[in-house]
């Protein structure tokens, strides 16, 4: 048996969630969750859905479900009729957990519904779920075709969450805030299961605000903030004009962004108004997290720091051999292994056996070790890795060389063929001043200036906005035929 939870079979008075208005102690986290989880225990349900909405009801409905033995589905609330269709008709649960008053689509009409109370108070139930059996299933993006179904186990869950503590020193005395939908890994594995498991408070703002973030960092005692590079860049937006932000970000002990790269400039903004640096770590839906920089390093823009415990990671070329050079240059795949990752996809044993190599994980993601061995990832291998020239060149690097040009305030870069390089370099750009954007050969200066000549883009956008899903990660493939003119 695997308890996920310690803190709910302690019990206390302490607390354990907070959203708005709705502030449960263990205690009553025990005693909702038991009632819930004695009611899917009755439908006989062999998976739920979790109508995700950020409230207490989602992290009482997962509690629940996780506390049942039933893996649970969560469902984004935003998600289009097709893709809910395909989702629903994929893992088959048999009822949905949701709050009396939603207003739940068509799609999930036909689905019986079991209400979740937050007030509720029935007895405890204890946890009797094996480690390998499967705790959530979660859908992935479906950038490359319809969306898979990743299933996580209890154990994997468990010692993602176990190596963050060692890394982060993250204990119960942690307050966590943070405003991460509750659909996806980074909001509900880290973000809710994760303060639960240490047995501290989590207190999630309901809809990102700068003010929000700063009432709970500052008067609200709250140590930890986790986020994605979008709210970082609104909080390092809005530090000039707002010393209460200013003090409650210098006075956090640990924030930590991910889900996408945050832009070297926003570090420097938010170190240099705050003495505070933002961590960065990386993961995905199948491995939940792999690697981490360690609280208490030195500033580290850029990197996403070393393996956490447990996990093995390598770089890996095109033909399969191994890169062994720690010399910030080579770039490879990154391939992981290790307790945390995913069981497989649901119902997709053909794409589960392609996602590996051997027992490696193949992640997609494109990355150079630096000789410390910490990971820099340079992007996608679908998407970001550029071949010019001779050349192989990772779409990460020379964004953030746009962002560090003071009059660049977002920037993606892709490849697009070219009869004499192979691939050149195309920026999109989102200009400070739109109406006074820098001009594509100074933007190429100042690229081969930081980085090398090879790496400057030869074609560049201006764009409105760059197109991004509900995480802050760009869309590339919406780009073509987005520029307002080049």
């Amino acid at each position: 048996m695997s308890t996920l939870f310690p803190a709910l079979v302690a019990g206390s008075d302490r607390p354990a969630l907070r959203f708005g208005a709705d502030a449960l102690t263990y205690d009553a986290l025990t005693a909702a969750a038991g009632d819930l989880a004695a009611r899917i225990s009755d439908t006989g349900a062999g998976r739920v859905a979790v109508w995700a909405t950020p409230t207490a009801r989602t992290a009482v409905a997962v509690v629940a479900a996780l506390l049942a033995g039933v893996p649970a589905v969560p469902l984004n609330p935003r998600t289009g009729a097709r893709e809910l269709a395909h989702i629903l008709g994929d893992s088959a649960p048999a009822v949905v957990l949701a709050g009396a008053d939603d207003e739940l689509p068509a799609g999930l009409s036909a689905l019986p519904r079991v209400a979740v109370d937050v007030t509720a108070r029935g007895a405890a139930v204890a946890e009797t779920a094996g480690p390998e059996s499967p705790a959530l299933i979660v859908y992935t993006s479906g950038t490359t075709g319809p969306p898979k179904g990743v299933v996580l186990s209890r154990r994997a869950i468990a010692a993602s969450l176990d190596a963050l503590a060692d890394a982060w020193a993250w204990t119960a005395d942690d307050v966590l805030v943070h405003a991460l939908p509750l659909f996806h890994v980074h909001g509900l594995v880290l973000g809710v299961l994760g303060p639960l498991r240490r047995g501290g408070p989590v207190r999630h703002l309901g809809t990102f605000s700068v003010a929000g973030v700063a009432r709970e960092l500052g008067a609200g005692g709250g140590t930890m903030l986790f986020g994605v590079p979008t709210m970082y860049h609104r909080l390092a937006d809005a530090l000039d004009g707002d010393p209460a932000l200013v003090e409650a970000l210098t006075g956090a002990r640990l924030l930590v962004s991910g889900s996408a790269a945050l832009p070297v400039h926003d570090h420097q903004r938010i170190t240099a108004a705050t003495g505070r640096t933002v961590i960065e770590r990386y993961g995905m839906t199948e491995t939940l997290m792999n690697t981490s920089v360690r609280v208490g390093s030195p500033p580290r823009p850029g990197s996403v720091g070393l393996p956490l415990r447990d996990v093995e990671l390598r770089l890996v070329d095109e033909d399969g051999t191994r890169i062994g050079a720690y010399d910030g240059e080579s770039v490879g795949e990154i391939q992981v292994r290790g307790p945390n990752l995913f069981s497989g996809y649901l119902n997709r044993p053909e794409a589960t056996a392609a996602a590996f190599d051997g027992d490696w994980f193949r992640t997609g993601d494109m990355a150079v070790r630096e000789a410390d061995g910490g990971v820099r990832i340079v992007g996608r291998k679908a998407t970001d890795l550029i071949k010019s020239g001779g050349y192989k060149i990772g779409a990460g690097e020379i964004e953030n060389a746009l962002l560090d040009h003071p009059g660049i305030r977002e920037a993606a870069v892709t490849g697009e063929p070219d009869p004499d390089l192979g691939e050149r370099i195309v920026a999109w750009v989102v200009p400070t001043d739109v109406a006074n954007p820098p001009s594509a050969e100074e933007l190429a200066a100042h690229v081969a200036d930081l980085l090398a000549p090879h790496k400057r883009p030869r074609v560049v956008h201006y764009m409105q906005a760059l197109p991004r899903n509900d995480m802050g990660k760009l869309l590339k493939k919406s780009l073509p035929g987005a520029a307002l003119h080049g």
